[in-house]
């Protein structure tokens, strides 16, 4: 602050500050001032030494404006300063136990009902009897007894949502919020009557009714002043943590031998706290709340001192498996002064350090659902595993960018002493789960280590540990300040935002135009806005600021491990997935102790982002999505059979899972219930037999896979469908691959095969069509290995028909034509329809798909095509076997000059690159022509190029029936998987 004379000129902050403060003064005292002593008294602690009850008695009844729960330390800082009496036993090192406390940690999900708390209460005693611990024998092979337990429970699941609504419903409905109150308090106490019986309960049911009624004496009172106090909510949402340990604490006492109390830790845990209010449900921060350890240990010597050796807690016989078990309230504690107060919301981990390092505890453990911290949110990244061990900064790290696992603050106790804290699933208490403890190296020791290395030469070391994300951020950006300064524009900006309480999370900066990137919170965003309009208005109306603008519904996606110091190939690794996800990246940031790269995305992008770093690191093995149309055909059987007898090759060698998430025919399709997808043995009688499939929906199918959050997602059209082709530029628009034995695009009208091409290249997927010409042989890549290597091709020959190379080896004087044709039709050579092959128009299809790839601008009509059937016979839409009777006396004859010539019968199609002439044609070959040995069911293919000009390139094998065909799209399925696992090595 400036000076003026002897007097402060406060700033506009300072001002703003004070005027609020002054007023929440008035309103605590106010709504306070109308509660009756008793409601004070309710609060006061039932079981301390005669003086330090008379302390806690004078501070609050000392003054009617001030609620104080416990007493007032500045009234007895002496008594704190000196510590406990000599004559005092010390908690930390609990009298006649070889083992130091242990912590518990229990949340809402782990207390919803009167089972969970059974079983909290039932693992506690089993933890308390050391018999679980593998650390508990001496060195002489002598056990160490008992364990000295802690517990810090939250409110019972629901709780603090329902004390919230009636403190929010009181100002408008006061029935309403009685009935939310009534709600609460009911559901408790049916709980708890559950757990033990009346002599137990009856006096904990009087607790929590009581309770209720100075509640609402106190939200009452709030109608008068038509606004809620910090203090009110902080007072009442509280009430949820110290009717659960009640709870507990009466279940324990059923059980026989377990020495146990509660504690209410407000009396306790002081803390100095620089912000009011309970904060955001799940925010990753404690609003400035810091503990007072003197003061704490102080309260805590005297509660061992007093309630815990009235409770028979101080001479436990711990080699007899007689333990204390002491239930403490989570995220309530107080003042100084004993004014009521919280560590915020999800506050309850920070409870439990802070009483491990009152205690000085061995170890704290955090019960959740999951089995520990995992590599990524399971629910979003289904691949994700639970983490054996982190280091403090990483937990750290992981805590503020969303893992809401561990609450960051949490950490912070720990640190100092290296208590580990243990992350479990209560649900699975067998399970080791993840242990946080140790301090990362700092970069100065990190390059004392030497160069940096490339993350992938250290063979088995994943540099990262996790990857999290942070939902409903904003970015709020200035640009085009370069006539500034860089400093003044950083220092002006900054300075908005602190001054108007914006909570900075990422921040970036342009040297070149002095332009400056944040990320908030998005319901902060207008705020920050604002104050920056405020604070550069000169500068906008000159122009000397170019633009403020905020964009909303983004997410920030960060990867964290200490891995990454000094570890080159980080950062390409992510964005390279990212950009192959098709994740449009906003925002880039690095930590600058390395341990963390953040990023921000689009908030309907999170979940790819997620799922496509998680597997570019190889924390999860790479899935494909696959949706298969024409599932049931012919092919689509025999392909669905040949990927269930490949699929472990491809999980084992490639690192790939392919999973069957869509499976379509004409009529019906079935959809994947979750991520594992469809099961493979049932994926064909699905479509006919299940009851749970649908109308086939192409806008439904694309739906779903724009919906399909998996950055590895392949559509195989085995169809013949003109409406299916209409959609691939919308898939590949999507970032889907696509594979395609189906020519209605490849060989398609040309514009639209230039628009499909076009979105494939400009959308970095995969569109494979090898499968679509030869089958399974390697025509098509032949043919681009040629081109890509700078050769150039100026004649294809050969014949690319499996149908005809059968019909002409079998054609005889003993088998006619139309037999020979309709033995492929039995075998499955034929098209579904055969006039396609019999007019020629399979293989012309191929022919155009050829001339295409060696730049030949051609469409269907272009190419040359000599037809088997005659004008009637090709109009005929159910044209038969039977039909084909008329042909054979023709091709008999044709036959029979072939042999006589020592020639072969072959439908032959030839490209002329040099001269544009595409045809096929029924010819009679020579012994000197590749094709005379063309055996039944073989394709051959023959390039001449600048390079092969004496001999050509001939690529040839068999290729007809539905088990080659679907072993092409394998192939073109194999290197679409291929490029996903060389995105892992």
């Amino acid at each position: 602050s400036l000076t003026i004379g002897t007097r402060p000129l406060q700033t506009n902050k300072q001002l703003r500050q004070r005027q609020q403060s002054n007023n929440m003064r008035f309103y605590n005292n106010l709504a306070l001032a109308a509660l009756s002593l008793s409601f004070a008294e309710a609060f006061s602690p039932n079981h301390y030494s005669s003086s330090f009850r008379a302390s806690a008695a004078a501070a609050i009844t000392g003054t009617s404006t001030k609620l104080c729960v416990a007493p007032d330390l500045t009234k007895i800082e002496d008594k704190v300063a000196a510590g406990a009496s000599v004559d005092a036993e010390n908690i930390i090192t609990a009298k006649g136990s070889q083992n130091r406390w242990q912590v518990h940690k229990f949340g809402g999900a782990s207390l919803a009902t009167a089972e969970l708390y059974k079983t909290v209460g039932d693992l506690l005693i089993a933890e308390a009897s050391g018999k679980r611990k593998n650390d508990n024998t001496n060195n002489d092979g002598s056990k160490k007894g008992a364990v000295p337990t802690m517990a810090v429970v939250s409110a019972r699941g629901g709780m603090t949502d329902l004390l919230v609504k009636v403190v929010d419903s009181a100002l408008v409905d006061f029935e309403a919020a009685k009935t939310v109150l009534s709600e609460a308090v009911e559901g408790q106490i049916e709980l708890l009557r559950e757990l033990a019986p009346p002599s137990i309960t009856n006096k904990v049911e009087a607790n929590i009714r009581n309770d209720a009624n100075d509640i609402l004496l106190l939200v009452q009172s709030l109608r008068m002043i038509n606004t809620v106090p910090s203090v009110t909510m902080e007072v009442v949402s509280g009430y949820g943590e110290i009717w659960s340990a009640q709870t507990l604490n009466a279940y324990l006492q059923t059980k026989e031998g377990v020495p146990c109390e509660w504690i209410d830790a407000r009396p306790i845990l002081r803390v100095k706290s620089d912000s009011s209010g309970l904060g955001e449900k799940g925010e990753a921060s404690t609003g400035g709340v810091v503990p007072l350890y003197e003061e704490s240990a102080y309260c805590l010597s005297e509660w061992w001192n007093t309630v815990g050796k009235e409770r028979d807690m101080i001479d436990c016989d711990y080699q007899s498996g007689v333990s204390p078990i002491v239930v403490v309230t989570g995220f309530v504690a107080s003042t100084i002064e004993g004014i009521p107060t919280t560590l915020k919301r999800s506050g309850s981990d920070y409870s439990a350090t802070i009483f491990a390092k009152l205690t000085g505890a061995s170890r704290v453990t955090m019960w959740k659902n999951t089995d520990g911290v995992y590599t990524a949110d399971p629910r979003r990244v289904p691949e994700a595993f639970s983490i054996a061990s982190l280091k403090y900064d990483e937990a750290l790290e992981l805590a503020y960018f969303g893992a809401q696992v561990l609450h960051p603050s949490a950490m912070v106790p720990c640190i100092d002493d290296n208590i580990p804290v243990y992350v479990r699933n209560i649900f699975n208490p067998s399970f080791q789960g993840t242990v946080v403890q140790g301090r990362s190296p700092s970069l100065k020791e990190k390059a004392d280590e030497g160069n940096a290395k490339n993350w992938r030469a250290k063979k088995g070391e994943i540099p990262i540990k996790g990857i999290t994300s942070v939902d409903s951020v904003a970015l709020v950006t200035l640009e085009g300040a370069s006539t500034l300064g860089g400093s003044n524009v950083a220092e002006k900006f900054m300075g908005a935002m602190a001054d108007n309480d914006v909570n900075v999370l990422i921040i970036t900066q342009a040297s070149s135009e002095s332009s400056i990137c944040i990320a908030v919170p998005e319901n902060e965003g207008e705020k920050a806005i604002t104050a920056l309009q405020s604070a550069f208005e000169l500068e906008l109306a000159r122009s000397t600021v170019g633009s403020i603008s905020l964009n909303k519904g983004l997410s920030i996606v960060a990867i964290v491990g200490e891995g990454m110091a000094y570890s080159s190939g980080i950062s390409s690794t992510l964005m390279g997935s990212l950009s192959r996800a098709n994740v449009n990246i906003r925002l880039i940031a690095q930590g600058s102790s390395e341990r963390q790269i953040a990023v921000v995305v689009g908030k309907g992008e999170t979940t790819r982002a997620l799922r496509a770093a998680h597997q570019a690191f190889t924390l999860s093995e790479t899935t494909a999505s696959i949706t298969l149309l024409g599932s049931n055909g012919t092919i689509g059987s025999a392909f669905v059979n040949a990927l269930q007898k490949q699929r472990r090759s491809l999980i084992d060698g490639l690192g790939v899972c392919p999973r069957i998430m869509i499976s379509a025919n004409s009529k019906k399709m079935a959809i994947a219930e979750n991520a594992s997808g469809l099961p493979f043995d049932s994926i064909i009688s699905k479509l006919s037999e299940d009851e749970n499939t649908v109308d086939m929906d192409l806008d439904k199918i694309t739906a779903e896979l724009e919906a399909d959050v998996n950055p590895h997602r392949v559509v195989i059209d085995m169809t013949n469908s003109d409406a299916v082709s209409e959609y691939y530029e919308r898939w590949m628009s999507a970032g889907v691959d696509l594979i395609s034995p189906s020519r209605k695009v490849a060989a398609g009208p040309l514009s639209k095969y230039r628009r499909a091409t076009e979105v494939q290249k400009s959308n970095f997927v995969n569109w494979q069509y090898e499968s679509s010409v030869g089958s399974a042989l390697p025509i098509m890549t032949t043919l681009r290995d040629l081109i890509e290597t700078g050769d150039v091709v100026h004649k294809i020959r050969g014949s690319v028909s499996g149908t005809f190379a059968y019909v002409m080896d079998l054609l005889s004087e003993e088998t006619s034509f139309s037999e020979a044709f309709g033995r492929a039709i039995e075998k499955g050579f034929a098209e579904n329809d055969i006039r396609e092959d019999l007019m020629g128009l399979d293989v012309a299809r191929k022919v155009v798909i050829l001339a295409r790839q060696i730049g030949m601008d051609i469409e269907l009509e272009d190419v040359e095509v000599e037809s088997f059937l005659p004008e009637e016979l090709a109009s005929k839409s159910d044209l038969s076997v039977e039909d084909l009777k008329s042909l054979d006396e023709g091709m008999l004859e044709k036959f029979k000059t072939a042999q006589a010539e020592n020639r072969q019968l072959r439908y032959k199609f030839e490209i002329d690159n040099d001269t544009g002439k595409c045809r096929c044609f029924l010819t009679a070959v020579d012994n000197q022509d590749p094709l005379f040995r063309l055996k039944n069911t073989e394709n051959l293919v023959a390039f001449e190029t600048d390079r092969y000009t004496a001999s050509p390139l001939i690529v040839k094998g068999a290729a007809a029936g539905p088990e080659l065909a679907a072993a092409g799209i394998f192939s073109d399925l194999l290197r679409c998987t291929r490029a996903y696992s060389s995105e892992r090595s």
